[in-house]
């Protein structure tokens, strides 16, 4: 059944287990460094370093530790229900394709290091990791076809891709064969296109994590930073934004 079988179990006597083991930590050694780079590149580092030293600077009033520390989970709150979207679809879509693959990713470590040739694998983790795939599926191809800003207001194609769109094209291409591929190895019993789309959809996920310095992956860690450093700005009295009331001002003038 495939929400009850270890996807990964199957391939136990043609690739040890340590090679997936070994596999999911040099991904994860290439989301930092890829995630480091795009941070030198964008000098993401030096312009906060700078904002925080202008903000310090501006501050009206200092800020206490418990003070900061609210301030810290509220932004955390905030990126937890993708509060930066006003508009629902966008939001929607976005905690699918969030929440769905922290635990599609969750389940995939655990199955591959705490249960490698299957034994006794608990049914509650195949089970998440297909549900946690079909939520970014929905969520990203949502998002895809409909919410992208070039499709739903440029009037752009859906099917044109721009750097931008690295991250959601090879999230949706590995997710996809990630799916079709256990559905071929647990209903076809097909040991050469189970190995064929297990080929294909390693190596999407490969290009999902190496294109880090080049996609928006890295996007998702800066977020929450740019929403924790506006909130203490706002609460020391250093922000340069206007207020709400400054904005209504200008608006009806």
């Amino acid at each position: 059944m495939m929400f009850t079988n270890n996807p990964f179990a199957a391939f136990t006597d043609s690739l040890p287990p340590l090679a997936m083991q070994v596999y999911i930590i040099v991904m994860a050694l290439a989301v930092v460094v890829g995630t480091l780079l795009d941070v030198v590149h964008k000098g993401s580092a030096k312009f906060f370093a700078q904002r925080r030293e202008k903000s310090n600077a501006a501050a009206q009033r200092r800020l206490s530790g418990g003070e900061t520390f609210s301030l810290a989970v509220e932004a955390i709150a905030e990126a937890a229900v993708s509060g930066e979207f006003c508009k629902w679809p966008r939001r929607i879509s976005h905690l699918l394709m969030m929440y769905g693959f922290f635990v599609y990713l969750i389940a995939t470590v655990v199955m591959i290091f705490a249960y490698p040739t299957g034994a006794r694998t608990p049914t509650i983790l195949p089970t998440l990791w297909a549900i946690g795939a079909l939520m970014i599926l929905v969520g990203g191809l949502w998002f895809f076809f409909f919410l992208r800003v070039n499709v739903a207001y440029d009037g752009a194609s859906p099917f044109h891709l721009g750097r931008a769109d690295l991250f959601i094209g090879f999230l949706l291409a590995s997710i996809a064969f990630a799916l079709l591929w256990h559905f071929v190895q647990t209903s076809y019993q097909s040991p050469t296109a189970s190995r064929i789309l297990f080929g294909i959809y390693i190596f999407f996920t490969t290009l999902l994590f190496v294109s880090v310095p080049w996609s928006k992956f890295a996007h998702m860690f800066f977020k929450p930073a740019v929403a924790f450093q506006r909130r203490v700005e706002e609460a020391s009295g250093s922000s340069d934004l206007p207020s709400p009331s400054t904005e209504n001002h200008i608006v009806r003038n």
